[in-house]
């Protein structure tokens, strides 16, 4: 299932149409319940030599990493809508997720000590650039104990917490989805694209990298469309982007 996820991920990255994405679960219980373990049970002995199973364990985790990371790879905002329980991958894949709510019933974890692994997903590379309190992070990913959807704002890790179970939480989604529709693509694809960049380059590296962008960026017709748009006092109408294939 989880190739299948990075595959939707990559299918929507490539459609010029699209201006956000609410990631939601269609079980009202739960976002996810974790790692199905029997889909990868049988690797560990797949050859009988050390070195032969840990390059196609190594094969294995990768392929799972690249599927997760679709998520962040779209060029468009993505906005988790979590509600129930949000356990192991569930902290893989909302931590490479642009905007995150919660439902006050959500239950999150990062469950994989309690399995005897280190998480390998995403968990442990984006939750400590997420969240503020690196104490409480290192804490949840020793202890695998559960938090709750308040404990997780206060990490940082959520936007807000919304009242309600999955219909509200999902509501609030497609409302800041809606919102971020209606402005130019181009400058939306871009400022998702330069804060994912910010993220693992220092500042100098940013603003030349920024410079640059903008320089192809700033030549865009949508500045003039959302102008004459506020002077005849209606929603702008920017064209759509073309077919994205490839890394931007």
């Amino acid at each position: 299932l989880w190739t299948q996820f990075g595959e939707v991920f990559d299918k929507i990255s490539e459609d010029g149409t699209v201006r956000a994405v609410v990631l939601a679960s269609s079980i009202p219980r739960f976002f996810t319940a974790g790692l199905d373990l029997n889909e990868t049970s049988g690797i560990a002995t797949i050859s009988p030599d050390p070195a032969r199973r840990a390059f196609v364990l190594r094969q294995h985790i990768l392929r799972f990493q690249h599927a997760i990371s679709a998520v962040e790879r779209c060029p468009f905002p993505v906005i988790a809508a979590v509600h129930g329980f949000a356990l192991g991958l569930a902290i893989d894949i909302i931590t490479a997720c642009d905007i995150r709510y919660a439902a006050s019933d959500a239950v999150f974890a990062v469950k994989e000590v309690d399995i005897g692994l280190a998480a390998d997903i995403g968990t442990l590379a984006r939750l400590p650039k997420v969240a503020a309190n690196q104490s409480l992070v290192r804490e949840l990913a020793f202890t695998a104990r559960n938090f709750s959807a308040d404990e997780a704002l206060s990490l940082g890790l959520l936007s807000k917490v919304i009242q309600g179970t999955r219909r509200e939480v999902v509501g609030a989604a497609l409302e800041t989805a809606k919102v971020i529709a209606g402005k130019s693509p181009v400058a939306v694809l871009g400022t998702k694209h330069l804060l994912v960049h910010a993220r693992d380059h220092s500042v100098p590296e940013n603003l030349e990298y920024t410079a640059a962008w903008n320089a192809a960026a700033l030549q865009t017709s949508d500045p003039g469309d959302a102008i004459a748009a506020v002077k005849a006092k209606r929603q702008p109408k920017f064209a759509v982007l073309p077919k994205l294939t490839g890394k931007l």
